[in-house]
Protein backbone atom coordinates (compact mmCIF):
# COMPACT_ATOMS: atom_id res chain seq x y z
CA UNK A 1 0.00 0.00 0.00
CA UNK A 2 1.00 3.33 -0.71
CA UNK A 3 1.87 5.82 1.35
CA UNK A 4 -0.28 8.97 1.56
CA UNK A 5 0.18 13.05 2.42
CA UNK A 6 -3.08 13.97 3.10
CA UNK A 7 -3.72 17.74 4.39
CA UNK A 8 -6.52 17.74 6.88
CA UNK A 9 -8.97 20.93 7.26
CA UNK A 10 -11.17 21.52 10.12
CA UNK A 11 -12.68 24.51 8.63
CA UNK A 12 -13.72 27.59 10.59
CA UNK A 13 -13.99 31.44 10.19
CA UNK A 14 -12.42 32.00 13.55
CA UNK A 15 -10.03 29.20 13.92
CA UNK A 16 -9.48 27.04 11.38
CA UNK A 17 -7.46 23.63 11.73
CA UNK A 18 -5.17 22.18 9.47
CA UNK A 19 -2.63 19.41 9.68
CA UNK A 20 -0.51 17.04 7.53
CA UNK A 21 -0.24 13.45 8.11
CA UNK A 22 1.74 11.01 6.21
CA UNK A 23 0.61 7.25 6.21
CA UNK A 24 -1.01 4.23 5.11
CA UNK A 25 -3.41 1.48 6.41
CA UNK A 26 -1.56 -0.58 8.83
CA UNK A 27 1.67 1.31 8.59
CA UNK A 28 2.83 3.89 11.40
CA UNK A 29 1.54 7.24 10.62
CA UNK A 30 3.99 10.60 10.82
CA UNK A 31 2.62 13.80 11.55
CA UNK A 32 4.36 16.30 9.43
CA UNK A 33 2.59 19.73 10.37
CA UNK A 34 -0.15 21.23 11.75
CA UNK A 35 -1.01 24.56 13.16
CA UNK A 36 -4.50 27.02 13.42
CA UNK A 37 -4.90 29.86 11.20
CA UNK A 38 -7.01 32.51 12.56
CA UNK A 39 -8.68 35.50 11.69
CA UNK A 40 -10.39 38.27 13.90
CA UNK A 41 -14.07 38.36 14.01
CA UNK A 42 -13.21 42.12 13.78
CA UNK A 43 -12.53 42.10 9.73
CA UNK A 44 -14.63 41.77 7.33
CA UNK A 45 -15.95 38.42 6.20
CA UNK A 46 -13.96 38.80 2.42
CA UNK A 47 -11.10 39.71 4.05
CA UNK A 48 -10.99 37.00 6.45
CA UNK A 49 -11.78 34.06 3.43
CA UNK A 50 -8.89 35.67 1.87
CA UNK A 51 -6.79 35.58 4.49
CA UNK A 52 -7.36 31.76 4.69
CA UNK A 53 -7.14 31.22 1.10
CA UNK A 54 -3.76 32.82 1.25
CA UNK A 55 -2.84 30.36 3.90
CA UNK A 56 -4.66 27.70 3.08
CA UNK A 57 -3.10 27.79 -1.00
CA UNK A 58 0.45 28.56 1.21
CA UNK A 59 0.06 24.98 2.99
CA UNK A 60 -1.14 23.15 -0.27
CA UNK A 61 2.46 24.84 -2.12
CA UNK A 62 4.60 23.79 0.74
CA UNK A 63 3.44 20.40 1.74
CA UNK A 64 1.99 19.08 -2.17
CA UNK A 65 -0.97 16.78 -0.18
CA UNK A 66 -2.02 13.51 -2.20
CA UNK A 67 -5.66 14.49 -0.79
CA UNK A 68 -7.51 16.85 1.33
CA UNK A 69 -9.94 15.53 4.17
CA UNK A 70 -12.46 18.37 5.04
CA UNK A 71 -14.80 18.34 7.62
CA UNK A 72 -18.33 18.00 6.62
CA UNK A 73 -20.22 20.74 7.82
CA UNK A 74 -23.76 19.81 9.46
CA UNK A 75 -26.63 22.05 10.30
CA UNK A 76 -26.30 23.64 13.73
CA UNK A 77 -29.19 26.17 15.46
CA UNK A 78 -26.50 28.62 14.78
CA UNK A 79 -26.57 29.56 11.59
CA UNK A 80 -24.37 32.17 11.71
CA UNK A 81 -21.58 30.12 12.99
CA UNK A 82 -22.85 27.56 9.69
CA UNK A 83 -21.90 29.74 7.74
CA UNK A 84 -18.71 30.89 8.68
CA UNK A 85 -17.60 27.22 8.55
CA UNK A 86 -19.10 26.75 5.37
CA UNK A 87 -17.29 29.51 3.61
CA UNK A 88 -13.95 28.51 5.29
CA UNK A 89 -14.68 24.55 3.92
CA UNK A 90 -15.31 25.73 0.45
CA UNK A 91 -12.05 27.55 0.79
CA UNK A 92 -10.27 24.79 1.65
CA UNK A 93 -11.98 22.91 -1.56
CA UNK A 94 -11.02 25.59 -4.13
CA UNK A 95 -7.18 25.46 -2.58
CA UNK A 96 -7.40 22.03 -3.59
CA UNK A 97 -9.40 21.82 -6.50
CA UNK A 98 -7.46 24.31 -8.46
CA UNK A 99 -4.56 22.06 -8.16
CA UNK A 100 -5.94 19.47 -9.18
CA UNK A 101 -5.74 17.22 -5.57
CA UNK A 102 -8.94 15.10 -4.78
CA UNK A 103 -10.77 16.88 -2.00
CA UNK A 104 -12.56 14.16 0.59
CA UNK A 105 -15.67 15.27 3.34
CA UNK A 106 -15.70 13.25 6.46
CA UNK A 107 -18.40 13.40 9.04
CA UNK A 108 -17.58 14.11 12.78
CA UNK A 109 -18.78 11.20 13.48
CA UNK A 110 -17.10 9.15 10.92
CA UNK A 111 -13.71 10.79 12.06
CA UNK A 112 -14.39 9.80 15.93
CA UNK A 113 -15.15 6.62 15.00
CA UNK A 114 -11.92 6.24 12.96
CA UNK A 115 -9.69 7.51 15.36
CA UNK A 116 -11.00 6.14 18.60
CA UNK A 117 -13.41 3.81 17.38
CA UNK A 118 -16.41 5.17 19.01
CA UNK A 119 -18.49 8.01 16.69
CA UNK A 120 -19.67 9.52 20.12
CA UNK A 121 -16.21 10.12 21.94
CA UNK A 122 -15.94 13.24 22.95
CA UNK A 123 -12.99 16.03 22.28
CA UNK A 124 -10.62 15.07 24.71
CA UNK A 125 -10.91 11.50 23.91
CA UNK A 126 -9.91 12.46 20.29
CA UNK A 127 -7.18 14.67 21.12
CA UNK A 128 -5.85 11.64 23.48
CA UNK A 129 -5.70 8.72 20.52
CA UNK A 130 -4.31 11.58 17.84
CA UNK A 131 -1.34 12.02 19.92
CA UNK A 132 -0.61 8.59 20.75
CA UNK A 133 -1.34 7.55 16.83
CA UNK A 134 1.05 9.63 15.68
CA UNK A 135 3.75 9.14 19.10
CA UNK A 136 3.29 13.37 19.71
CA UNK A 137 5.64 13.72 23.05
CA UNK A 138 2.33 16.46 23.75
CA UNK A 139 -1.01 17.06 22.65
CA UNK A 140 -2.08 19.07 19.74
CA UNK A 141 -3.75 22.35 21.02
CA UNK A 142 -6.10 24.21 20.91
CA UNK A 143 -8.46 21.20 19.74
CA UNK A 144 -8.76 22.16 16.09
CA UNK A 145 -5.19 21.26 15.82
CA UNK A 146 -6.21 17.98 17.21
CA UNK A 147 -9.38 17.70 14.79
CA UNK A 148 -7.49 18.69 11.96
CA UNK A 149 -5.05 15.78 11.83
CA UNK A 150 -7.72 13.55 12.89
CA UNK A 151 -9.34 14.72 9.44
CA UNK A 152 -5.91 13.50 7.58
CA UNK A 153 -5.54 10.10 9.77
CA UNK A 154 -9.48 9.14 9.03
CA UNK A 155 -8.60 9.96 5.57
CA UNK A 156 -5.33 7.43 5.24
CA UNK A 157 -7.59 4.99 6.91
CA UNK A 158 -10.91 5.43 5.26
CA UNK A 159 -9.60 6.13 1.91
CA UNK A 160 -6.69 3.33 2.21
CA UNK A 161 -9.62 0.72 2.21
CA UNK A 162 -12.06 2.61 -0.22
CA UNK A 163 -9.08 2.63 -2.96
CA UNK A 164 -8.94 -1.61 -2.24
CA UNK A 165 -12.77 -1.53 -2.42
CA UNK A 166 -12.59 0.05 -6.02
CA UNK A 167 -9.84 -1.58 -7.17
CA UNK A 168 -11.67 -5.04 -6.29
CA UNK A 169 -14.89 -3.91 -7.93
CA UNK A 170 -13.16 -2.76 -11.02
CA UNK A 171 -11.61 -6.04 -10.83
CA UNK A 172 -14.48 -8.23 -11.10
CA UNK A 173 -16.42 -5.87 -13.66
CA UNK A 174 -13.29 -5.68 -15.93
CA UNK A 175 -12.79 -9.85 -15.52
CA UNK A 176 -16.23 -10.26 -17.18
Amino acid sequence: MRVMRVLGVDPGLTRCGIGVVEGAPGRQLRMIDVDVLRTPSSMPTPERLLALQTDIDAWVRRYHPDAVAIERVFADVNVASVMGTAQASAVAMLAAASRGIPVHLHTPTEVKAAVTGSGRADKAQVTAMVTRLLRLTEPPKPADAADALALAICHIWRGGAQARLDAAVSAQTGSR
